[in-house]
């Protein structure tokens, strides 16, 4: 016992009790009660309801800020593109291209088996209702539809200080996109001052996020009562069908995409690869951790695939951070998993964003526990879908986060293999590797 006080209980542990005690409260109010009794409706509106509130917003505060720095300081840390040549450039486009693919993946999935169909719509558009009043100024903003062409041309903002104050998300990525491309192009000591001015910032950052993750066991039991309560059984049918939708996209991501990208592009054979990588997949899997899988992965990509040194680690450390597919695939597979839950229909050109938005928030997806729950709570928002339902997916996230640390860990070593062939080890030329923030999940 005096260990247990001393070490306390790991974060994912806590978000379950929390998981659980919200969950069966609610079952038990939904079963024997009712959410409709005075009492209930008295708790759900005062107490439960205004803690998960609070919760919500703190992300929404400091989403804005964590996502620049993380995605300015993910490209700026590449930057030895120069000097490394073709090698950086065919490391950063295969990035964007594999988290793509890893996105489409997982948004078709979810329209193809549609696992958040089949609660009840009333009570879906009570609370719908609800979420709408909660995040009022962000969702106000969500596009009903969009065009092609309107949509590609809002990717560019006029202002950025505007959009970012009308919480028009994307074009803010964009312009952190093209601010670590415009660092990276220029190399000077005033630009080296201002990296380290936004790495600052990106520390602040991060710390802020991890002490309101830290709330999260208390804000996702509040969460997952209010949704208990008013789902029911509809609730644990959903869920199920959530994280099946979720770990069959990722497989496929994982034995179809990746096999693929080997032969065609890395030049290998599938199996050689899958096998010369087991012991980093077992770490990945096991610890839910890049931390623990990084060293594994270096030194596999050396000595089981033989990849140049200066390459592979240049890759891999920088693809801790860069290259999170699994992660953007998961936050795709849950926004739209949730806009169906809730009964909203996206249109093409607001899933066209998703895709967009987790691609990006992949690369600047914060290095603690629970790191994709704020990208997840702001492209929510950006939909008009209630970011009340992410205590719904929370409650399998350890699991899952298993499993998409595994892709990106293997994702990151498959980026390695292809941008490795044709290359060759100059161990004294260029410089070293970057060191990048490690990511956890």
């Amino acid at each position: 016992m005096t260990e247990l006080k001393k070490k306390g209980l790991p974060l994912h542990l806590l978000m379950l009790i929390g998981f659980t005690v919200g969950l069966l409260g609610g079952m038990a109010v939904n079963l024997f009660i009712g959410a409709d009794t005075t009492w209930v409706k008295w708790l759900t509106d005062n107490i439960t309801g205004p803690i998960g509130q609070i919760f919500l917003r703190l992300l929404f505060m400091l989403v804005l800020p964590l996502l620049f720095s993380a995605l300015v300081i993910g490209i700026a840390e590449m930057g030895d593109l120069k000097s490394l040549g073709r090698a950086g450039t065919k490391s950063l486009i295969f990035t964007i291209f594999i988290s793509a693919v890893a996105v489409m993946i997982g948004l078709g999935m979810v329209n193809l088996f549609r696992p958040g169909d089949g609660v009840d719509p009333v009570m879906a558009r009570s609370l719908l209702e609800q979420g709408r009043s909660g995040a009022q100024s962000i969702i106000s903003g969500a596009p009903e539809g969009v065009s092609a062409g309107a949509f590609f041309l809002d990717l560019v903002p006029s202002n950025v200080i505007t959009a970012a104050a009308e919480n028009q998300i994307l074009p803010v990525m964009v312009f952190a996109l093209l601010f670590g491309i415009g660092l990276v192009m220029v190399r000077t000591p005033a630009t080296e001052h201002l990296q380290k001015t936004i790495e600052g910032l990106f520390e602040v950052m991060m710390k802020l996020i991890s002490l309101v993750i830290r709330l999260a066991p208390i804000a996702i039991a509040c969460l997952m009562f209010n949704l208990a309560a008013l789902f029911g059984w509809d609730l644990l049918s959903r869920l199920a069908a959530f994280a099946g939708v979720a770990i069959g996209a990722m497989a496929i991501h994982m034995f179809v995409v990746y096999p693929i990208c080997i032969a065609t592009l890395g030049g290998m054979s599938p199996l050689k690869f899958f096998k010369s990588i087991r012991e980093a997949i077992v770490v990945s899997f096991s610890t839910a951790s890049s931390n623990a899988s990084l060293p594994v992965s270096l030194r596999v990509a050396e000595e089981e695939l033989g990849l140049p040194r200066k390459i592979a680690r240049f890759v891999l450390t920088v693809g801790a951070t860069a290259n999170q597919n699994g992660t953007a695939l998961f936050e795709g597979v849950t926004v739209l998993f949730l806009a169906q839950f809730f009964g909203i229909d996206l249109t093409f050109g607001q899933q066209l964003m998703v895709m967009f938005v987790c691609v990006l928030g992949g690369i600047g997806t914060a290095g603690v526990p629970a790191g994709s729950l704020p990208v997840i709570a702001m492209i929510l928002a950006m939909v008009g879908v209630p970011p009340e339902g992410i205590g719904l997916v929370l409650g399998v996230d350890r699991f899952l986060d298993m499993c998409r640390t595994t892709l990106n860990v293997t994702g990151d070593l498959v980026v390695a293999t292809v941008v490795s062939r044709g290359e060759e080890d100059r161990p004294d030329s260029g410089p070293a590797a970057p060191t990048a923030p490690v990511v956890v999940g």
